[in-house]
């Protein structure tokens, strides 16, 4: 039911003194209870975020290498400004959406119905090719940032809407555990999608050796090859556009907003007194803390692992497929995480799925280059990545809940929270992609070549199995000081229920 059909009901009912109870409390139960179809539209929304996220995380940085060719250096600057402008972005749209005034479709969801037309055009810009080479570097840098802008306007004031499609918890985990199963299937399309129209092109032109009666790697790419490598992005970019326009016209009509009721309100938090207020409660800062080392963890091996598989393990032509399996066994693992967080709790659930990973990012460096034994990794890999996707977005909210129990008289925060969250992580995103790229330079990567040096391998296989294991292991750590268990939540969820109430 909507606000409005909510308000009219306890108007007409506010004359009749016996029947009033029970005429506020049957709207707000059916208000709490979210339809299938309502969560399933919910969970489309995330979609476009892990689509292009993923799109972009996988492939930009050997777009930018081999396909674009600039040198390592212009790549590592173009890979980090862009995503420490995308975090600077996220507090300064999570404040502004903070301040927005309720309109007849909701809070939320102007923002995410305006940043979508401009969110496709600046992604398909990412992908195009200039025809010129001086300037290519500002057209690459200011494209890759304007897309972050109105993706961060679209996903900011999504994520916060979690809070505002129910004020139930197990509505709210419920819809929270669909939306990372459309999440993770959106990694999937974008690995699929973006994998597989790029991978039945190469640049790189297997020639036979008539001598020796073998094939070779051609050492340099053709110019015919890398114009079809160039379409292929361009295509990719344009149905991964299409899915966005349509999940986020599936969000905007199959979700109705629903306007925050209870108490009268007090005037808003400036943006100086959310940052002190967000990050002064303990609970949320451990939480960010300890998801910050998790995060970067698996954004290492993210942007580090189609490269990795390409010249570290030498599976040129079965790269896509590896990204591909990765991302399906995460989509299939989701409810199985669901169920385990709810009967054991999220903390444990955070133990068990995260560490999982680490004995495979062990072995992958560990023994001789397989490709089965890739595989397995793959899949293995793909369960912890699903902990990793639902775990921080399912605990955000336990975090939101305990800030209001403790706070009742602040208003006007809950896109804050989401939004310093995603600015340390893309913040920690950003430095690490750069880092990766500087330090490809430094082992002697060469753009434009088939084979790099030995130097380029080692680094690559440091990048995604050494330092993200450290990495995990200080974020768990971490995580283990959360303060949040199954009892704390509950005892929040019924005092917060009794503030709603007055």
């Amino acid at each position: 039911m909507t606000n409005s059909q909510h308000t009219v009901s306890h108007s007409t009912t506010s004359n009749i003194p016996l029947p009033q109870p029970m005429a506020v409390q049957l709207p707000q139960k059916k208000q709490n209870h979210l339809s299938l179809c309502s969560k399933l539209c919910y969970a489309f929304g995330g979609a476009p975020y892990q689509i292009t996220g993923t799109a972009l995380g996988f492939f930009l940085q050997i777009y930018l290498l081999d396909v674009a060719q600039l040198d390592p250096t212009y790549a590592s600057i173009i890979l980090f400004l862009g995503r420490v402008w995308d975090a600077i972005t996220d507090p300064t749209v999570g404040f502004l959406v903070s301040r927005s005034r309720w309109t007849k479709i909701g809070r939320m969801m102007p923002w995410i119905l305006i940043s979508t037309p401009f969110a496709v055009l600046t992604y398909i810009l990412i992908w195009y090719d200039p025809p010129f080479e001086k300037g290519k570097v500002i057209w690459y840098l200011i494209f890759y940032c304007l897309f972050q802008s109105m993706q961060t306007c679209f996903h900011v004031p999504y994520s916060a809407l979690t809070m505002f499609i129910s004020s139930d918890q197990k509505e709210r985990d419920s819809a929270t555990a669909y939306r990372m199963m459309i999440e993770v299937l959106g990694t999937v399309l974008g690995t699929a999608i973006q994998g597989q129209i790029v991978g039945g092109t190469s640049s790189c032109i297997m020639e036979p050796d008539v001598l020796n009666n073998t094939t070779l790697l051609k050492t340099s790419v053709t110019k015919a090859s890398l114009e079809d490598t160039k379409r292929a992005y361009l295509i990719a970019s344009g149905v991964i556009s299409f899915i966005y326009v349509l999940c986020a016209a599936i969000l905007f009509f199959g979700v109705k907003e629903q306007k925050e009721s209870g108490r009268k309100k007090t005037e808003l938090l400036t943006f100086t007194q959310g940052l002190r207020a967000v990050m002064s409660h303990g609970p949320y800062v451990r939480l960010v803390l300890g998801f910050l080392f998790t995060s970067l963890a698996f954004m290492l091996l993210e942007g580090n692992f189609a490269l990795f598989i390409t010249y570290a393990l030498g599976h040129r032509k079965d790269y896509q497929n590896i990204l591909l399996v990765i991302m399906i066994s995460g989509t299939v693992t989701i409810p199985c995480w669901q169920m385990f967080l709810v009967r054991f709790g999220k903390k444990k659930a955070v133990y068990y799925g995260i560490s999982w990973a680490v004995p495979f990012m062990i072995l992958i460096i560990s023994v001789k280059s397989n490709l089965i034994i890739s595989y397995v990794v793959s899949v293995a890999a793909g369960v912890s990545v699903a902990a990793a996707f639902l775990l921080p977005w399912s605990m955000l909210p336990d975090v939101v809940d305990d800030f209001k129990v403790k706070n009742p008289n602040v208003h006007g925060y809950e896109a804050l929270f989401y939004s310093f969250y995603v600015f340390f992580l893309k913040f920690a995103s950003g430095l690490s992609l750069g880092v990766s790229t500087l330090s490809l330079k430094f082992a002697g990567y060469k753009t434009g070549e088939c084979s790099q040096p030995e130097a380029v391998s080692l680094t690559l296989k440091v990048l995604v199995s050494p330092i993200p294991v450290v990495l995990i292991a200080v974020g768990l750590l971490i995580l283990r000081t959360y303060p949040i268990d199954m009892e704390r939540r509950k005892g929040n969820q019924d005092m917060k229920n009794k503030l709603d109430d007055r």
